[in-house]
């Protein structure tokens, strides 16, 4: 099934963004058990040229110290933070400086080649937090109650193709174009389709989660000057399946159903927020309103800040 929520705080101050989508996504937790994750935009302030990358690291001293050594060679400035430990892995948060953004993802492939490292996310404007689990065990271990940002999506998760680990939640995220993510629930049904002539543009696949595909066209629309809006309308055309998605900006939310309807959605707003879920009690979480409008066969929608 999976459940998606996102929010966004009309006067483009930062809010708890972290705690409204835990309550969201702790309503739809009925609706996927495997994992979660947060895409949580506007809080992060990092200067210029600099970026915020997640890494799995096997829990061995070796491949820690090589995870070190191979980031001071490859960026001028080099920050890490422990965000979490289990029994074989250490999560770890690191800033990095690059000259230039499409540095980023040829460093990111790098990292992933060396055994037992394995990159998550790599962001400048946006946190991404995801891992498996419960929602609330999940925000508990990243603190995820006291992420501050102007807007952001979530998504819990019921895995129907691909694996259930770190990387394979969601949110996903495209490197084509700076920090694109999204939240999706249905299934693309004609993904090779999609997928085969953005690999033939460039585009990197990590998995075969549809999910990926969703993130990659959105993306490439976006790199080639298409508005939001535009990428969004020719997505509903394009993208055969039923699905209900949220594509994440450093500008706002996007918002996808498909042509027949077939996955929930509903939003509702009010003079402060604007909210939307898989289902309306979600909604009830982060504002109180009377009027919740289910989103229509083949609708799409930009919300911007």
């Amino acid at each position: 099934m999976c459940g998606i929520a996102g929010i966004i705080y009309k006067d483009k101050k930062t809010h708890n963004v972290g705690k409204s989508l835990t309550s969201m996504l702790e309503s739809l937790q009925h609706r996927g058990p495997d994992s979660a994750g947060f895409a949580i935009y506007g809080g992060l302030n990092l200067p210029k040229n600099h970026y915020q990358l997640n890494i799995e690291v096997k829990n061995k001293p070796e491949i820690l110290e090589k995870l070190k050594t191979t980031l001071k060679e490859e960026s001028p400035i080099y920050k890490e933070k422990l965000i979490k430990s289990d029994e074989d892995y250490d999560v770890y948060r690191c800033e990095i400086k690059l000259n230039e953004y499409s540095k980023l993802k040829p460093l990111i492939r790098y990292l992933d080649e060396i055994e037992d490292i394995q990159v998550i996310n790599g962001s400048h404007s946006f946190e991404m937090i995801k891992d498996i689990g419960k929602v609330k065990t999940i925000a508990k271990r990243y603190d995820v109650p006291k992420r501050i940002g102007t807007h952001g999506i979530g998504h819990t998760r019921f895995a129907t193709e691909s694996g259930i680990d770190r990387y394979h939640a969601h949110p996903y995220q495209s490197y084509i174009t700076p920090d694109i993510t999204v939240v999706h629930n249905g299934q693309i049904t004609n993904y090779w389709k999609i997928r085969d002539p953005l690999e033939r543009k460039g585009h990197v696949f990590e998995s075969l989660n549809d999910t990926e595909c969703i993130v990659h066209y959105i993306a490439d629309k976006l790199h080639q000057g298409y508005k939001l809006e535009e990428a969004l309308e020719d997505a509903v055309k394009d993208l055969d399946g039923p699905f209900s998605l949220l594509v994440g900006t450093p500008n706002g939310i996007g918002i996808a159903k498909d042509k027949l309807g077939l996955r929930p959605g509903v939003m509702a707003e009010n003079d402060d927020i604007f909210a939307i879920a898989s289902e309306e009690m979600s909604l009830q979480d982060v504002l109180d309103t009377d009027y919740v409008e289910q989103i229509a066969p083949g609708e799409t929608r930009s919300y911007t800040i």
